[in-house]
């Protein structure tokens, strides 16, 4: 008789453990699922390829006509930071080999540059075209 009440204690016990695992007995679902991150939007990718002025982007200047979302990926060896010359976006850090997140253009389009590396410096436009990457302070 003992035995059945050890064994019959064992279950009742193993049954509330396994209930209050499971999240309520819903089976561990959440009751309100968060809802599914909507896909990012375009971006134009301009490439880090070293310090050399205005060509230490490729492309330089480029266009984001459309899309107005710009990535930043280092191919370079060193760490860059990219910064509009106005103040409106900042990369970060961006390692070698990584990428920045996306960031918004003015519709007008920006000039950047490097913050570690003042001598690099671009232009996104907001169209395709021949514009000069860039004037001014970091230029």
């Amino acid at each position: 008789m003992r035995a059945a009440f050890v064994a019959g204690l064992c279950a009742l016990t193993i049954g509330a453990v396994a209930t209050g695992c499971g999240g309520g007995g819903n089976g561990g679902n959440p009751t309100n699922p968060s809802p599914s991150p909507s896909p990012s939007p375009s971006a134009t990718t301009i490439n880090i390829v070293g310090q050399n002025g205005a060509q230490s982007f490729n492309p330089n200047p480029a266009s984001a006509a459309g899309a107005r979302m710009v990535v930043w990926r280092n191919s370079d060896g060193e760490v860059h930071r990219i910064v509009a010359n106005d103040g409106s976006f900042d990369t970060g850090n961006i390692g070698p080999g990584a990428s920045s997140a996306a960031v918004t253009i003015p519709a007008s389009g920006a000039r950047y540059h490097c913050s570690l590396h003042t001598n690099m410096v671009g232009a996104v436009n907001e169209t395709d075209g021949d514009t000069p990457p860039c004037s001014g302070l970091y230029c």
